[in-house]
């Protein structure tokens, strides 16, 4: 602040002698005009007597009403000129923020939406913008790796589900065409085919259903409709219903549940993430072992864990295991489970929830648990 004040003099003392110097050029170019005009103005005779009693005469300059009239002038000056002067200087603001915001612009097209070298010598007045471009540039290039990563992992579901959908697909046709060509079959054999071409086709609708599922919940937020339900006799009403396909794989689930634990949520949607919490073990779970469900209470939460006996998830696919289109299995076997997207629809809707969905995995041990506020609120 005081450089600027200490401009400002100076700025006022250059003035003053330039005015000072246009004054005498002027004087000169007119031949005496302005001193003779000086003189008629602001000068006045004044009667000397000396010692003697002899009187003289003489001119004396009266700096008094020059001082008055310039003052005036000044005055009257500035209430004209002012103005004008702040219709410049707005005029001049707004052409230098015009500037700044040009090269701004300029900053930002060529720096933050290119991978072009910062200048060497960054203004000062610029430094702060260039770390936010440095920033801009960071977030970007994370944004692309996840834009990558997500195509590269879409690629690979619609190989999968190439293979996934074709599989099933053939073995509906071919058992088809023998039940439509082989007009002798044994009854015992027809019914085997039907189950058989059956079966398939629920595996087409499945993995059908889970496309669609992910995708209208991309599309769309997630809506709750919420009511209070016994979340025990839910559980025991889903564990119930997966007794076909526990007998197929020969699993056992045995469930430990809190007797009438009450939560407010979305009843259709906590039972899809229930079922693709049983789905996801039964699919992963070694022949002949026990799935174990776990449900406790406390004041403001409710702790679901489903645990079961498989091969070890590493660390690194561990993180993965919620993300869309992954599975933990490298093969993707269309009998070991879905389109990998049970668990990403089940974090989802767990998070609408305003609930906490995570997964563990050691000693050919895998948990997922599930934690739900006891009272709903939609937060999506």
């Amino acid at each position: 602040m005081a450089r600027n004040y200490w401009k400002y003099a100076l700025t006022a003392l250059v003035c003053g002698m330039l005015a000072l110097l246009l004054l005498k050029l002027t004087d000169l170019l007119s031949m005496g005009l302005v001193a003779e005009w000086l003189d008629r103005n602001f000068s006045y005779e004044s009667t000397y007597v000396d010692a003697d009693g002899k009187a003289y005469i003489t001119h004396r300059f009266n700096w008094a009403a020059l001082k008055q009239y310039f003052v005036t002038a000044a005055v009257l000056f500035t209430v004209a000129a002012a103005p004008v002067c702040l219709a410049l200087h707005s005029f001049l603001q707004r052409r230098r923020t015009r500037q700044t915001v040009r090269r701004i612009a300029n900053y930002l097209e060529h720096y933050a939406l290119t991978d072009a070298p910062f200048p060497a010598d960054v203004p000062e007045e610029y430094a702060e913008l260039f770390l936010k471009i440095s920033e801009i540039r960071r977030s970007r290039e994370a944004d692309i790796q996840s834009l990558l990563a997500e195509t590269q992992r879409k690629n690979e579901l619609v190989a999968y589900l190439a293979h996934d959908l074709k599989t099933p697909l053939t073995s509906v046709i071919g058992y088809l065409s023998l039940l439509q060509d082989e007009d002798d079959l044994p009854p015992a054999q027809r019914s085997r085919f039907t189950k058989t071409a059956l079966r398939k086709a629920e595996r087409l609708e499945t993995l059908i259903a889970e496309l669609f599922e992910i995708t209208r919940f991309d599309l769309s937020h997630i809506e709750l409709q919420t009511e209070t339900v016994d979340l025990t006799r839910m559980l025991q009403q889903i564990v119930s219903e997966f007794g076909p396909l526990l007998r197929e794989k020969h699993l056992r689930i045995c469930a430990d549940l809190a007797p009438e634990v009450q939560i407010c949520c979305d009843t259709d949607k906590l039972e899809r993430i229930l079922d693709n919490l049983l789905r996801n073990a039964v699919s992963y779970s070694y022949p002949d072992t026990v799935i174990t469900v776990t449900l406790r209470e406390t004041a403001e939460t409710v702790c679901l864990t489903v645990c079961n006996r498989g091969k070890t998830i590493p660390p690194a696919q561990l993180q993965r295991l919620f993300e869309q289109f992954f599975r933990a299995d490298a093969a993707r076997g269309s009998r070991t489970g879905g389109a990998g997207l049970g668990l990403a629809i089940a974090r989802q809707l767990a998070e609408a929830h305003g609930g906490i969905l995570k997964a563990e995995s050691r000693d050919e041990q895998i948990t997922l648990t599930l934690r739900l506020p006891v009272k709903c609120q939609n937060i999506v």
